[in-house]
């Protein structure tokens, strides 16, 4: 069985632990970034989780921190469930190219962390995602199979790819819209998978609810490009590293929806900025779903059997005091 483990602050002091029973067993040693922990502190845990002794402390008594640490890649795949594309105003049918697109790595923040939304920011959406945690250098082309995955993935996350619809869709800038700080909680748990359980990645259940009401609720069954064809894709392209992220889509159930006319016009490049942003907000901003501050975000990943559970996150939406343009 695969590990929960987790990053916290106690008296100022960083620390890794393993969860078990509601308790964080916690590793002597300290590790500097996730990197550091995968490269030297995976077998130390593994033997605390076998042993179940030392130094332990209750999950209340400490601030979980994201297990995923600066610096790191986050690579994200846009547009990767059915659901989400006909919301989004895209056919539903799987597309033939796999979209990419990347996340700064300074919005990571804690899973119980508040979400800072800009005060320019009119359209504030939710987006849970299964995130991957890469377990090795990639460095060439490589060919990822249902069957080597367990080779190249450490383990699991959730993340909540928080987005600003009015800058991503009028400004055309995904990276800009979905990196603002605290913009990607992430956690609580890092799930450190057996090899026999790299299959179950392909059958776990996602479910955000926003103030208690469910949003978001899908199987990872669902995925459009599967995480092996992703991984090989995306070696033909770039260099990943360990504790680097992919972050595999969301489902249906976020608060944008767009009709195919809307999104057209705002992929034209002959529609001006202005007239964009008047079109986004005007068919969006009174739906109803878009996050306000005070709203609270809570998200769960699991297996059915409850065999991998990456834990429940929970974040508040609160306004910056600062004009961010």
């Amino acid at each position: 069985m695969g590990i929960q483990v987790v990053r916290f602050e106690k008296e100022n002091k960083e620390q890794w632990g393993v969860v078990s029973n509601n308790r964080i067993f916690v590793l002597t040693d300290t590790y500097s970034s996730l990197a550091h922990f995968l490269e030297e502190g995976v077998e130390a845990a593994r033997n605390l989780k076998e042993q179940g002794q030392g130094e332990s402390l209750s999950l209340n008594e400490v601030t979980i921190l994201s297990p995923v640490t600066k610096p790191a890649r986050i690579v994200c795949q846009g547009a990767n469930y059915s659901s989400h594309r006909a919301e989004s105003g895209m056919e539903a049918a799987r597309p033939p190219y796999n979209m990419f697109f990347s996340k700064a790595d300074s919005t990571l923040s804690g899973p119980y962390s508040e979400i800072i939304r800009p005060s320019h920011v009119k359209l504030l959406d939710y987006e849970i995602e299964l995130g991957l945690v890469i377990g090795t250098e990639i460095s060439s082309s490589v060919e990822v199979t249902d069957e080597n995955l367990y080779q190249y993935i450490a383990g699991l996350v959730i993340m909540d790819d928080v987005s600003a619809r009015d800058v991503q869709l009028s400004e055309g800038q995904w990276l800009k819209g979905k990196s603002y700080r605290t913009f990607g909680p992430t956690g609580p748990f890092l799930y450190l998978l057996d090899k026999e359980e790299v299959p179950l990645i392909h059958d776990l259940e996602l479910n955000l609810w926003v103030n208690d009401e469910l949003r978001q609720s899908a199987n990872t069954d669902q995925l459009l490009f599967k995480p092996a064809e992703t991984l090989t894709e995306l070696s033909e392209i770039m260099d990943l590293s360990k504790g680097d992220l992919v972050i595999t889509g969301t489902t249906g159930g976020v608060a944008l929806s767009l009709t195919p006319e809307i999104l057209g016009q705002l992929s034209s490049h002959l529609v001006p900025y202005a007239e964009k942003v008047d079109l986004l907000v005007e068919s969006q901003i009174n739906n109803g779903k878009y996050l306000q501050d005070g709203d609270v975000i809570r998200c769960q990943i699991k297996s059915k059997d409850g065999k991998i559970d990456l834990g429940e996150q929970v974040n508040k939406v609160v306004s910056s005091k600062i004009a961010i343009s």
